[in-house]
């Protein structure tokens, strides 16, 4: 989105880690302009200036004005920045010109409003899956952000990135089938029953026995008895006359 605002910068003909820390001691912010045909100039920017566009409700976004003393006056947007990931203050920017002329590709934020019937009615969850999607129009049609009513939403139910209405140049450059909420069932707890007092439990399974190779007599069985020779039987004598 294109506003009405202009941050003035200083050129710098000096660059490396030690005058970017010079300007950083004075209260000023290392930045660079670039794009739309021009030649990279470094300029050096007030961070404040560029904090508060950041901030803002379009944030990085924004097409701004940039005055360069003795130099150009371009609109531009902020395409890249750096932190002092403890200070949190502003290290670098990185500017981009525009050509209001040209469709630009942008990231744009995603709102979901609404308490929907699913949640309402049927004791459903809503999920906000997709925060952003990526469009494609001229800058002064940029939007601040898109919002999308969940409120007739059941469970099943989503709102995906084609539902999003488009005006203007604008033009959907995110897969049309992502989601960007739904409605879903909640899980239900499954509470394991604590085990009775008394209750029998179940046994272990028990291994069965190896049977060793080689293994003649069963452990524990009685040898079987021997046969005893049959007695040869003594011939009969003969009967006396």
């Amino acid at each position: 989105m294109r506003k009405d605002i202009t941050i003035a910068a200083e050129p710098r003909s000096k660059r490396g880690k030690n005058e970017a820390r010079r300007l950083r001691a004075s209260g000023a912010a290392p930045a660079v302009i670039y794009g739309s045909g021009g030649e990279a100039v470094a300029v050096a920017v007030d961070p404040k200036e560029v904090g508060r566009i950041l901030h803002s409700k379009s944030g990085h976004n924004t097409i701004f004005n940039l005055s360069i003393k003795g130099g150009e006056n371009t609109p531009v947007m902020i395409v890249d920045w750096q932190r002092d990931p403890i200070k949190e203050n502003l290290l670098h920017i990185d500017m981009k010109r525009i050509d209001l002329t040209l469709k630009l590709r942008v990231q744009i934020p995603v709102h979901t409003i609404g308490i929907p019937n699913g949640v309402k009615l049927q004791g459903g969850l809503l999920e906000a899956i997709t925060r952003e999607v990526e469009i494609e129009c001229l800058p002064d049609e940029i939007p601040e952000s898109f919002t999308v009513d969940a409120s007739e939403l059941m469970i099943g139910q989503s709102i995906r990135a084609a539902d999003i209405p488009l005006t203007a140049s604008m033009r959907l450059l995110s897969a049309g089938d992502s989601v960007i909420s739904h409605v879903v069932a909640l899980k239900a707890e499954v509470v394991e029953a604590a085990p009775v007092e008394g209750a029998a439990t179940t046994a272990a399974p028990v291994e069965p026995e190896v049977i060793k190779k080689g293994k003649k007599e069963e452990e524990g069985a009685a040898p079987e008895e021997k046969k005893k020779p049959e007695e040869k039987k003594k011939p009969e004598e003969k009967k006396k006359k």
